[in-house]
C-alpha cells in the first residue's frame, strides 16, 4: 500500500455529490406527489416530473426507472409512515381499554393519511390498475395491515374484551372501510373534521370487534 491519504470527496455549494443526488430524489418524489396526487398518474408524463422537479431526464432515471418507480416509491413512504405511527401509538396505550386502543391507531393512521389529500388520492385510487407488480404491492400492503389488524383483535380476546373467532375477513372489511372513509374525506374537500371521521371508525371498528357473528357454512353442493 502507498499510504497515500484517499482523494477527498467532491462537493459543490458545500454539498457532496450524493446529498445533491438526495436532494434530486427528494423534489422528485415531491413533484409525484403533487402531480400524481392532482391531476393524475396517467396525466403526468416524466417530462412534467422533471419540469416541476428541476431536474433533467438523465437525473430522473439515475433515481427511478419509470414513472412507475416513483408512483411505488410513494405509496410505500405512505405506508411505511402510517404503519410505524400506528405501531407507535399501540405501543404507548397497551394497558388502556380496547375503546381507547382502537381509537389511539384510528387517529394514528388517520393522522398521517388525511394529512394531505394528495397522499389519499395516489394509497387510494391512483395505484390501482396501473400494473400486475404495483397490484402485487399494494395486495402485500393489505395483508401487513391484515396481519396488524388480527393481531390487535387476538390480543382483545386475550384481555376477555373482544368475541373469540378468526378476524381475517373482518380486517379485509375494516381496511376497506378506512380507506374508503378517508378517501371520502378527502375528496369531499374535508368538508368534515377529521375527529368525526376517527370516531365513525372506532365506533364501527369496535362494534364489529365485539359483536359475535353467528356461524355459517357453505351450501350444500346439488
Amino acid at each position: 500500500m502507498s499510504g497515500r491519504n484517499p482523494a477527498p470527496r467532491r462537493s459543490y455549494g458545500g454539498r457532496t455529490a450524493e446529498e445533491r443526488r438526495a436532494e434530486r430524489r427528494e423534489r422528485l418524489l415531491s413533484a409525484g406527489l403533487e402531480l400524481f396526487g392532482t391531476q393524475g398518474y396517467a396525466a403526468t408524463s416524466i417530462e412534467r416530473l422533471c419540469s416541476a422537479a428541476s431536474v433533467s431526464t438523465r437525473n430522473f432515471y439515475e433515481e427511478f426507472s419509470s414513472r412507475e418507480e416513483l408512483l411505488a416509491a410513494l405509496h410505500l413512504r405512505l405506508n411505511e409512515r402510517s404503519h410505524a405511527a400506528v405501531s407507535e401509538a399501540s405501543a404507548a396505550v397497551t394497558a388502556e381499554d380496547l375503546p381507547t386502543r382502537i381509537e389511539r391507531a384510528v387517529s394514528a393512521y388517520v393522522a398521517v393519511t388525511a394529512s394531505d389529500p394528495r397522499w389519499a388520492r395516489i394509497s387510494f385510487v391512483e395505484i390501482i390498475g396501473v400494473s400486475p407488480d404495483l397490484e402485487a404491492l399494494r395486495l402485500e400492503w393489505r395483508e401487513r395491515w391484515a396481519d396488524m389488524i388480527v393481531a390487535l383483535a387476538d390480543d382483545a380476546v386475550a384481555r376477555g374484551e373482544a368475541v373469540d373467532r378468526d378476524y381475517r375477513l373482518t380486517a379485509t372489511a375494516i381496511i376497506g372501510a378506512v380507506n374508503n372513509l378517508v378517501h371520502h374525506w378527502s375528496a369531499r374537500g374535508q368538508d368534515v373534521p377529521l375527529d368525526a371521521i376517527t370516531a365513525e371508525l372506532t365506533h364501527l371498528i369496535l362494534a364489529v370487534a365485539t359483536y359475535s357473528r353467528p356461524s355459517y357454512s357453505r351450501p350444500s353442493q346439488p
